[in-house]
């Protein structure tokens, strides 16, 4: 694959801050708090009654959030797209794992794995890797910081790698990427598909349709084998009551189809919305 030029770079630098600027604004709990404070603020003024018509849709959308399960309606048409694949393949050529869900500063400062949902990901892949012991395997996964990028996924999960009892030394670790655009165009030089060959596409059940999309669109054909699932077929109505949750647990499915819609405009996906 041709190096980035100068002009690419610097256009995917542009919609890197861009997107982290964007992420920064438009959390539902963040919107929420600016609409209360603006509401209260509101009802000191002589635009009171919109004060108290922000107050009254914030608490409308606190009690639908909170009793209905919104988000994980959201989330189940993200995470089922792609199905686990049973059986799996006889025979593998490589995995990839893709990076999120790993405190790079805090690992690399104590040299021990702080892990969120993105354990489920590193277990998987270890799991595969004995599964598949000809197998190569990649790791991808830079720094999506803005500002002292020092620290990046790749060298955080050596250390995580090193504490499950897997050889950091079978891995290829590609750890200039930023986002998942990057995670593709980065990580298919290092692997250098053949026609023919299986390749294993690790990262968590709502992020693979846009992961699945991008490596599509970098000519770099992949089974998903998606993990790290948050929503059930089965929830008791009865006893289903997240209050404190709702507009935070928005967040996770908002940003994949707000992603989506931005890779497709971008260009990085050649489908709004990839399916198998």
């Amino acid at each position: 694959m041709d190096l980035p030029t100068p002009g690419v770079v610097g256009y995917a630098g542009g919609v890197f801050v861009l997107s982290k600027i964007f992420t920064f604004l438009v959390q539902p709990e963040r919107l929420a708090f600016a609409g209360l404070v603006v509401g209260i603020a509101l009802l000191y003024t002589r635009r009171w009654r919109l004060g108290r018509t922000i107050l009254a849709v914030l608490l409308g959308a606190s009690v639908v959030l909170g009793t209905v399960p919104v988000s994980d309606w959201l989330l189940r048409a993200l995470e089922f797209r792609f199905p686990v694949p049973r059986p799996l393949p006889e025979h593998v050529d490589g995995i990839i794992m893709l990076g999120g869900e790993i405190n790079p500063e805090l690992t690399l400062q104590n040299d021990q794995p702080v892990l969120g949902r993105g354990a489920a990901r590193l277990l998987a892949f270890a799991n595969l890797a004995r599964r598949y012991p000809s197998a190569r395997l990649i790791f991808t996964g830079g720094s999506g910081r803005l500002f002292d990028p020092s620290a990046t996924e790749a060298a955080a999960m050596r250390v995580a790698m090193r504490a499950i009892g897997m050889d950091p030394d079978r891995i290829t670790f590609e750890d200039k990427s930023r986002n998942t655009h990057e995670n593709a165009i980065f990580t298919k030089p290092l692997a250098a598909p053949q026609p023919g060959e299986t390749w294993l596409l690790v990262t968590a059940a709502a992020h693979m349709p846009r992961a699945v999309g991008c490596f599509r669109a970098a000519g770099f054909p992949v089974i998903a084998y998606p993990v790290g699932f948050l929503s059930s077929d089965e929830l008791d109505w009865l006893f289903y009551f997240r209050f404190e949750e709702g507009f935070r647990d928005l967040w996770a499915p908002l940003k994949e189809y707000a992603g989506l819609l931005a890779y497709r405009i971008l260009g990085y996906t050649n489908q709004l919305f990839p399916a198998p």
